[in-house]
């Protein structure tokens, strides 16, 4: 179920949607007689592509959902955990650890550490699957913080979870009502949140890893379509397919 998901997933993003639409088009021109069809088709299919990739588009859809919760503010009571949720990983022994990680799972674990040294004692919980590789993202990510000076002692991993649901679970299993702080990306703040209350945790939002910014000047970087501004529209998509699935998988587990 956790791959037939994501495949589907893929295919509902929104660049390999649109390019999808633009080949149909391009088969109907090629292969057809129907070629107003197939060229109203590859019109679409760019015109998407170039909006989804515009700044005043992109950064309209995402910064609202990123900017739901605010940057983490120390709590006045003492923290036991701060748990950092996976975001992939690469094994390449070529290269430092900290590219073996990937930019997302880089951010969420420096914001972690960042907050980890607030509170001599508190635990660095990482999370993540190892996605077919030899080694899960929590390994990773653990071998990264203790290359930046983080105890041994100090790290739980979690390395079986696959999914928010499962990660939000498998914590729930041992941090119980202690105090935890919870790293991810302030994309995917709010959903992770619902997941973690649902496991009967209530944990204090840590978001990190902004990406939309309204406050770009130069009209070359604001107004023509580049990829950083696809990834914005992306992880909106993103989260808003990962909101759907939630309210069905619970709607099916309420029956």
């Amino acid at each position: 179920m956790f791959e037939l998901k994501k495949i589907i997933t893929v295919f509902l993003m929104p660049l390999p949607a649109m390019l999808l639409i633009g080949f149909f088009g391009l088969a109907l021109v090629m292969f057809t007689r129907k070629h107003k069809s197939g060229c109203i088709f590859i019109f679409i299919s760019l015109a998407a592509i170039f909006a989804i990739s515009f700044q005043p588009i992109s950064t309209s859809l995402l910064k609202p959902l990123e900017r739901k919760y605010t940057a983490f503010l120390p709590p006045a009571e003492s923290l036991d955990y701060v748990m950092v949720l996976g975001s992939g990983h690469v094994i390449d022994p070529q290269i430092p650890p900290t590219s073996e990680l990937s930019r997302t799972a880089l951010m969420r674990l420096s914001e972690g550490i960042r907050i980890l040294r607030m509170y001599p004692g508190a635990k660095l919980i990482l999370s993540g699957y190892d996605g077919g590789s030899e080694m899960s993202q929590a390994r990773m990510m653990a071998t990264v913080a203790l290359a930046l000076g983080v105890a041994k002692s100090d790290i739980v991993l979690l390395e079986t979870a696959q999914d928010t649901w499962e990660e939000a679970r498998q914590a729930a299993s041992f941090v119980g009502e202690q105090h935890m702080a919870l790293v991810t990306s302030a994309s995917h703040m709010e959903r992770a949140l619902r997941e973690f209350h649902s496991a009967g945790l209530a944990p204090i939002p840590a978001p990190t890893n902004y990406l939309a910014q309204s406050n770009i000047n130069q009209a070359w970087e604001k107004y023509t379509p580049q990829a950083r501004y696809l990834e914005q529209t992306e992880r909106y998509w993103h989260e808003t397919m990962g909101k759907w699935w939630k309210s069905i998988r619970d709607l099916v587990s309420a029956k």
